[in-house]
Order: structure tokens, then C-alpha cells, then sequence
């Protein structure tokens, strides 16, 4: 049961978000398929501000609308990993799961499903055994690199 499950409003728009996030994954996993079959731009370069400002946008969208319509954790995530790339920082579990701008539960619940989707990696950190870092695999980061050059010059939220 969710911390919103007073207010039924709050709980379907939860729900309704859960169901976007599958059909999203659906439709990306549909999508790479027909893009592996065109050029490759796995390699292809890209400034992490083109990604940092992807994810303003998607974060200014709160102060004009209510931010409940556009959960989309797992894209948030995958946003916020692809950028800690792009600038050579590891990403923190704790770090990332706020990042998501949804309860934590839900986002090491799909943190859990980008895992198992081979989008990326968990790796304990060895100086401190109550740190985790996420990271994208190569999977992950050829895809959004994909992504990226073909959103290129316009990028679309």
C-alpha cells in the first residue's frame, strides 16, 4: 500500500503511472530493436548538458503542472545515471532513488526492474560496505547514447 493510499486521487495516478512505466518499457524495448537495425551511434558523443537539460525540463514541469501526471522513474533514473556518466561521477543508490522525485520504495522498485533489464549494474562500494553505486551497463549507456544522437538536435521530453 503507498504513503498516498488516503487520498484515492493520489493512489490511481500511482497506479496509472505504474502502468505508463510498463508500456514505456514496452515501447523502448520495441523501439531499440528498430534502432539497433539502423546506423550505430552507441559511440556517438554527447554533452552532458544536452542530458542535464532533459532533466530540467522534466523537472520544471512541477512548478506549471502537478508533478503526480509525469512520474516516470525509471526514465528519471536512467536520465540521471546516463548524466553521471557523461561527467565521470559515481551515482549512490540513495542519490539516485531521490533523483526520481518519487517515494523511495518505488524507485528501488524499478531500480530493481532496470537491473534485471540489464540497463544497469549495482556495486557495492569497497571502502564503505553501506554504500551502493548504480551504474549503467554497456547496454544501458549504448542505448540512451542511441537515444541521444537521434533526438539530436531537438531534444524531446
Amino acid at each position: 500500500m503507498s504513503a498516498y493510499s488516503a487520498d484515492p486521487k493520489a493512489e490511481h495516478l500511482l497506479r496509472l503511472s505504474d502502468e505508463v512505466g510498463r508500456i514505456a518499457g514496452t515501447l523502448a524495448r520495441l523501439s531499440a530493436e528498430t534502432v539497433s537495425e539502423g546506423p550505430d551511434d552507441g559511440d556517438a558523443v554527447i554533452d552532458p548538458e544536452v542530458v542535464m537539460s532533459v532533466i530540467r525540463a522534466r523537472r520544471m514541469r512541477a512548478y506549471f503542472l502537478n508533478g503526480d501526471l509525469f512520474a516516470d522513474p525509471a526514465w528519471d533514473m536512467l536520465l540521471e545515471l546516463f548524466h553521471a556518466e557523461l561527467s565521470h561521477r559515481r551515482m549512490a543508490v540513495k542519490h539516485l532513488t531521490a533523483g526520481a522525485a518519487v517515494p523511495a520504495t518505488t524507485a528501488l522498485r524499478w531500480l530493481t526492474t532496470l537491473v534485471e533489464e540489464g540497463l544497469c549494474s549495482r556495486r557495492d562500494d569497497p571502502l564503505d560496505g553501506r554504500r551502493v553505486y548504480v551504474e549503467l551497463t554497456r547496454k544501458g549507456e549504448q542505448s540512451l547514447r542511441q537515444y541521444f544522437a537521434k533526438l539530436n538536435p531537438t531534444p524531446v521530453i
